[in-house]
């Protein structure tokens, strides 16, 4: 791996899941109540919760809120509050990890796609954590999936940029709050089985000497693929956009992507001790161990953050991370994750 010469490095991890607790089963029976009478092929797609791989998911708000038809003023209510408690969560839990308080920090990065906030969240939060007044705030909507990747990468940047600064990335998405039973879309079933709510923050640094070093991350975007995945925009909220070729364009096309990335990072796949992949689904791990020949069952973590929490989209390639931190590892790993644009988002660390 090309190593900058004074890397950033990742000093702390937090991770944090609001207090609705939603087992799948009981998911599946109260979506079953709500859309089954509505949509014809509700049978034939709910078995997908059965085969999603995912036991337990986190929402911001109760079984209750999802009954009820919900407009953008209630939409934008629920992500306010429940993503400000999740930030503030995350955030402390990475400093203290780090050693660190909110004063330290110079620049805070936001990556969020499920809401729209202004002033965003990291304003929001400042009184209530205590940041200084001369933070700098990099707020980043859009990158869906990709942004934990995407937003580590940012910041291991503006770290270098800004030698010895202190740099905080928070990632807080409420995916829940995107439900749809108005649309009566397949990707709006698919999205009741998958998505749950969830933040995930680190701290990284050019100061220190030790702990898990970052390179320079890599993006690639296939042309022509804006329809795969992302939002269409109504009256009434957010609609997910997920496309049936996902597994199958990963099969295709992931590998290439990945070794042309690595190429320009120094490395190549065999010099990998392992790949920390965002989960988006069970057939899209499936797919990424297929395309890079990795073994079936090779992506345990990533099953394991997906049995447990389902794709929160940004922070769950950071809950994966963090199992891997926890595990004292060594050698060089490459995180990946694939977002809206469609878009490969690759960030290369070293562990030693």
């Amino acid at each position: 791996m090309h190593l900058p010469t004074t890397p950033a490095r990742l000093l702390g991890l937090g991770t944090a899941v609001p207090p609705h607790k939603l087992p799948q089963d009981l998911v599946r029976i109260v979506a079953t109540q709500i859309l089954g009478a509505r949509y014809p092929d509700f049978e034939r797609l709910s078995k997908s919760f059965v085969t999603s791989g995912i036991e337990t998911r986190y929402s911001v708000v109760p079984f209750e809120w999802f009954e009820e038809p919900k407009d953008w003023p209630a939409r934008t209510n629920a992500y306010l509050e429940g993503a400000i408690e999740l930030f503030i969560a995350a955030a402390e839990q990475a400093l203290d990890a780090s050693g660190l308080s909110a004063e330290d920090i110079d620049t805070i990065v936001t990556i969020s796609s499920t809401g729209i906030a202004t002033p965003t969240l990291e304003a929001r939060a400042m009184r209530r954590m205590n940041f200084r007044a001369d933070v700098h705030r990099v707020p980043v909507f859009g990158l869906g999936c990709a942004g934990g990747v995407s937003g580590l990468a940012l910041a291991a940047r503006l770290a270098m940029t800004a030698p010895g600064s202190k740099v905080l990335l928070v990632c807080v998405e409420a995916c829940t709050l995107s439900f749809r039973a108005d649309r009566m879309q397949k990707a709006d079933v698919i999205a009741t089985v998958l998505f749950g709510d969830g933040a995930a923050a680190a701290c990284l640094s050019t100061e220190s000497e030790v702990g898990p070093a970052f390179g320079i991350g890599e993006e690639h975007t296939w042309p022509d693929t804006l329809p795969i995945m992302g939002w269409e925009v109504d009256h009434d909220g957010f609609g997910v956009v997920f496309d049936r070729s996902i597994p199958e364009f990963i099969k295709a096309k992931f590998a290439a992507a990945v070794d042309e990335a690595l190429e320009a990072m120094g490395m190549n796949q065999a010099g990998l001790q392992r790949m920390i992949c965002h989960p988006g689904g069970a057939k899209v791990v499936d797919a990424i161990e297929s395309a890079l020949h990795l073994g079936q069952g090779s992506l345990d973590y990533e099953r394991d953050v997906l049995r447990e929490y389902g794709n929160m989209s940004a922070p769950t390639a950071l809950f994966v991370l963090k199992r891997v931190v926890d595990n004292a590892p060594e050698g060089d790993m490459l995180l990946a994750a694939l977002g809206p644009g469609f878009t490969a988002s690759l960030l290369p660390i070293r562990f030693s």
